[in-house]
């Protein structure tokens, strides 16, 4: 029986595209299974629902997506396969034309994406936001030419709802990417995967002077490479978060594992989601 990969849905989600990419490279592929909401896709990993998911991490002109690290930070199961760097593809679709637009819709991440464009072309439009881009597209099909309703969505997603191309490529930076994690429980991680980041997880005591710096230094004076550092509430009281370290893997095991100890022995808590490759697409 094959493996099951989930991700945002419906189909023609930048998800989706995403994962069909992924999947077409993986030793075994994996049956993609649409879940609405990202919560519910990384639910279904911890619970056993789905084996993995491919879920976005972090946009490059929006950053960090708050519902993957919170969950990455709670859950005690799960852990990091893979890193894949998406490039964004931002479309304006719909029945009607350009003149008659009065409404858009999209997810909250390439509405902020595409945020000159709208002002610029579409500046008296009002903007609902939806659970997908897929979703958007869904919405969007099912009224008439006339309703002046438009979605922000991939090409994909417009065809298959029968949406007709308004403008393409409108977000801000043609630069535009995301980063997506594929996760999965811990324990049935594939074997003998490319070793290139690490991301750790911890909490440290915000009210001690010094206490990030000295957290820092640790990877600092050992030569580890930071490629990120990200902060979250740790919603437990005002003042208190939690931190990501994504590491650039070093083939001095001891260095790293040195390291990650003495940050653990000045943290309140600390988690180690794996070791695992990047794949970047041109």
């Amino acid at each position: 029986m094959p493996k099951t990969m989930g991700v945002l849905g419906p189909r023609g989600t930048h998800s989706e595209a995403a994962a069909s990419y992924l999947n077409g490279r993986l030793p075994e592929s994996c049956e993609l299974v649409t879940v609405p909401d990202l919560f519910d896709c990384l639910q279904e990993v911890e619970d056993g629902v789905l084996d993995t998911a491919l879920v976005p991490v972090e946009n490059s002109l929006e950053g960090a997506i708050h519902i993957t690290l919170d969950m990455l930070a709670r859950s005690k199961s799960l852990c990091v396969l893979r890193e894949l760097i998406w490039p964004v593809h931002n479309q304006l679709m719909a029945k009607c034309g350009a003149a008659e637009i009065r409404r858009i819709y999209s997810h909250p991440q390439p509405i902020s994406q595409c945020r000159a464009y709208i002002q610029s072309h579409y500046p008296r439009a009002e903007i609902i936001k939806t659970s997908s881009t897929a979703r958007a597209a869904e919405l969007v099909a099912a009224e008439p030419a006339s309703s002046g309703w438009a979605a922000i969505c991939t090409e994909r997603a417009g065809a298959l709802t029968g949406l007709r191309t308004v403008a393409a490529e409108i977000q801000d930076n043609m630069a535009n990417c995301t980063r997506f994690f594929q996760v999965s429980r811990r324990g049935s991680a594939e074997q003998a995967l490319p070793k290139e980041k690490v991301l750790i997880i911890c909490q440290i005591n915000g009210r001690k002077a010094g206490a990030l710096y000295e957290v820092l230094k640790e990877f600092a004076q050992r030569g580890i490479n930071l490629t990120r550092i990200e902060s979250r509430p740790a919603r437990t009281e005002l003042g208190d978060y939690i931190f990501f370290f994504d590491l650039e893997y070093t083939p001095d095991e001891r260095l790293l594992q040195e390291s990650i100890q003495a940050v653990a022995e000045k943290s309140i808590w600390l988690k180690n989601l794996g070791v695992f490759p990047v794949l970047t697409v041109s």
